[in-house]
């Protein structure tokens, strides 16, 4: 209970010490004055106003002093509610209660800190009806808020003098409240004003304290107001209890001890410790929970021995991480697949153009599923150059299969604790990255996306490669142990797909386990197809354009293709076509002219001159042949020059070539030398002249067993001065016997020819079954010569007739 209020002394008048009490006369005389019918309105914070009961207000907002001002110079009566939400700022009718108390300003003054106090004393309920002014302060209609006379019975009385032995009583106990107090209240007569009094001073919330305000039956009040005492009370008695058993000279440990004893006690009357409805919520969690039985019985073990720890320890916190750690994780919770094959199709269809392979694989998953109900899921690799969607294409899958979706980069990852995860004793633990994933999934089968497989390093810490052997060996990952968990987890029903630029950097035990899908470079017509249905769209859409805005026409999408990118995917030709449509943005946005539909004329003007794409450049001269090669970001073409002059047969080698291509060079020439006879070579000539072979874009390093029989190939022409057949492009690999080995790359390399205007490619013959795999309509116009002999090469690329130079 708080009696401040009796401590306001001579603030009424200067004969007056104390705020007199309200005496049965001045309450009959207050209950028969009229209720007025507008008031200016007080919204009150954090208190209530009982008829009859005097309080001070400290006003802070401009409208409550400008209202009280007002009020104070006229007849000082005012309309006191309190609010129900003490945050709001300017309340609304919304914010108030229904019913308030008629009041009078009995004096009004300023603070020594600025602030303005007014004394108040309530009169009457009543009724707050409709706002009638907001400003400059609320003014309300209200209505008389009749309440029931006070009962004269021997059953009230003894109820009203329970109240009062009551209050006295916690006046007695509580060190804080004054003497004053009790004085005050054996010398109250009115019995209602009895009940105002103390519900006014009791510790209660502004809710409790307004219901009582808004009881009509004061029997039902008193009634009220005794059992929030008779709490008061119990409380203040078990405080006192707790304080008589402890010693009063304590040092900072036995302080320390003193309040959690108080705490503790509490706690107990209250139903239990913090640590105590964890353990219940644990529990109540446990019991839905679908788990193997090994971690259910490992989770009750957890559970007990969290129950022995102390709170406060450090050991409690590492604890507490594990049984959270194992209640969040999906165990045996599993999305259901969607087994319509031809949805799954159709959304794969609709998200990315081509890479039917990949597709293929997974509507094969799907329907095996379907048939069998239940298998180990395939662990696939897509493998190809950067920008051909291997890494959005994880989501296509989920979405087609209806399974959550994560993804996990591994590139730079180089601590094998990122995947299997810390030992719990350390402060800190957590589990691996997989299961942190599976635990943001909430189920056990998503699509687990493991982006740049190839990009995985390692040092001092470990090999992650190396943890990630478990994890995608389909044989092991149905018992997945993680350093954190310490029991195994079933990994064999999550779709893990990796993707990778280079299948060189991962080590052959991890790629062995993995099912490898090449997806190679797009085509220049795939281009078009992708970027005017999937990347010009987006692009409109992502820089606020709609479609009439702009119009993107094929003729330019093949210009900034062949001119403005050079690249197996289409991530540079997103940027490219990214700055027309923000072109047209910037018009629009300006006000400037503009036309919607984007000629080739117009590229230039927004992207800057082009680059002419790599063309065949005629067979004019002998010892220049092209040739065909692989490269990170798709095929390209490549020229092999040879050049003889008057020397002491000494060879040369330029153009940032690798020891591969070096040794290439030599064997052709060694060769060619033992083989002079049937080439009509003069073998002094090996003698007379110096051979100088030289590759083209010299800053780029190139290397590589595959351009064996072009540098053959040039070498011949160059001795011989025949020219090489028109159109023409070779790739393979050439060995000091004379063979013809097979090389990979083979459809890049075949893009690449067809970007050139190449008519003719000359392949080993163990590389048709290459070719037979790619689809049709990237090989038209194109025709092959398959070899198995050197001699074979050069009957095909070289004509009888001789080069001017």
């Amino acid at each position: 209970m708080n009696f401040d209020d009796l401590r306001l002394v001579g603030v009424i008048d200067d004969e007056t010490e104390f705020i007199p009490l309200m005496t049965s006369e001045d309450e009959e005389v207050m209950n028969q004055e009229e209720t007025p019918e507008v008031l200016p309105i007080l919204p009150l914070r954090n208190t209530v106003l009982f008829p009859g009961v005097v309080i001070p207000i400290t006003v802070g907002r401009d409208k409550s002093i400008k209202l009280i001002q007002d009020a104070n110079k006229g007849d000082k009566i005012i309309g006191v509610i309190s609010q129900r939400d003490d945050m709001v700022e300017e309340p609304e009718q919304q914010h108030l209660y229904n019913v308030g108390t008629v009041a009078r300003i009995l004096k009004m003054f300023r603070m020594p800190d600025g602030n303005t106090t007014v004394i108040i004393q309530g009169k009457k309920r009543f009724n707050l009806m409709e706002f009638i002014e907001t400003e400059p302060y609320i003014k309300a209609r209200i209505s008389a808020y009749e309440v029931s006379k006070t009962p004269k019975d021997e059953k009230f009385n003894a109820l009203v003098s329970s109240i009062k032995d009551m209050a006295l009583r916690i006046i007695e106990q509580s060190p804080n409240i004054p003497t004053e107090a009790s004085f005050a209240i054996k010398n109250i007569e009115s019995s209602s004003f009895l009940i105002n009094f103390i519900a006014s001073n009791m510790n209660a919330e502004v809710k409790e304290k307004q219901q009582l305000l808004e009881e009509t039956h004061i029997r039902r009040r008193a009634e009220l107001l005794l059992q929030h005492i008779h709490q008061e009370l119990k409380m203040l008695e078990l405080k006192n209890d707790i304080q008589s058993k402890v010693k009063t000279d304590i040092d900072k440990q036995q302080k320390e001890y003193f309040l959690n004893q108080q705490m503790k006690m509490i706690q107990e009357e209250l139903g239990g410790s913090p640590q105590d409805q964890e353990i219940k919520e644990f529990e109540a969690r446990a019991k839905n929970k679908k788990w193997p039985k090994p971690a259910k019985e490992r989770f009750e073990k957890e559970l007990g021995k969290l129950q022995r720890i102390n709170s406060a320890s450090a050991e409690y916190s590492v604890q507490l991480n594990y049984i959270e750690t194992l209640l969040d994780l999906p165990w045996d919770t599993y999305s259901k697949d969607n087994f319509d094959l031809k949805r799954a199709k159709k959304i794969l269809d609709k998200d990315h153009f081509g890479l039917d392979e990949v597709k293929d694989r997974i509507i094969e998953h799907l329907a095996v599923l379907k048939l069998k109900g239940n298998m180990k899921s395939p662990i696939l690799c897509l493998y190809g150059p950067p920008g051909v969607g291997k890494t959005s294409l994880g989501k296509s899958v989920a979405d087609a299969l209806g399974r959550k979706y994560v993804r996990m980069s591994l590139g730079g990852l180089r601590d094998e604790a990122e995947i299997r995860g810390h030992r719990k004793t350390y402060i800190g633990a957590m589990p691996g990255r997989i299961l942190q994933n599976l635990k943001k999934a909430e189920t056990s089968n998503p699509v687990f996306v493991l982006d740049e497989i190839d990009k995985i390093g390692n040092d001092f810490h470990g090999d992650p490669s190396s943890a990630m052997l478990e994890v995608l060996d389909p044989e092991q990952n149905d018992s997945f142990n993680d350093n954190f968990i310490e029991l195994d987890y079933d990994l064999s029903n999550v779709l893990f797909i990796a993707t990778a630029n280079n299948l060189s950097t991962i080590q052959p035990a991890l790629r062995d386990r993995m099912e490898i899908i090449e997806i190679n470079g797009y085509t220049l017509e795939e281009k078009v197809q992708i970027a005017k249905k999937h990347l010009i769209p987006k692009l409109i859409v992502d820089n606020g354009l709609k479609k009439d805005q702009i119009k993107v026409s094929k003729e330019v999408i093949v210009k900034v293709c062949e001119e403005y990118t050079r690249e197996s995917g289409v991530r540079n030709l997103e940027k490219r076509l990214g700055k027309i449509v923000r072109y047209a943005a910037k018009s629009i946005a300006m006000e400037e002219e503009y036309k919607p539909e984007i000629s080739t004329e117009m590229v230039e003007k927004i992207l800057g001159p082009g680059h002419s794409k790599d063309k065949y450049q005629g067979n004019d001269v002998a010892g220049v042949v092209t040739g065909l090669a692989w490269t990170q970001v798709g095929g390209d073409i490549l020229f092999i020059e040879v050049s003889l002059s008057k020397g002491k047969g000494k060879l040369t080698l330029t153009g940032n070539l690798g020891d591969v291509m070096k040794e290439s060079a030599m064997i052709a020439l060694e060769y060619i030398r033992a083989h002079a006879d049937e080439f009509e070579i003069n073998i002094d000539s090996f003698e007379d002249l110096n051979v100088h072979i030289h590759v083209p874009e010299g800053a780029t390093p190139k290397d590589g067993p595959s351009a064996g029989i072009t540098m053959l190939t040039a070498l011949v022409s160059a001795f011989t001065k025949r020219k090489v057949k028109r159109n023409l492009a070779m790739t393979g690999e050439i060995t000091l016997r004379g063979r013809v080995l097979a090389v990979g790359g083979i459809k890049e390399k075949i893009l690449a020819a067809k970007r050139a205007d190449i008519k003719e490619i000359i392949l080993s013959k163990d590389n048709k079954k290459d070719v037979d795999q790619i689809k049709a309509e990237y090989l038209k116009g194109l025709k092959f010569t398959y070899v198995e002999e050197m001699s074979e090469v050069l009957e095909n690329a070289l004509l009888k007739s001789k080069a001017n130079r």
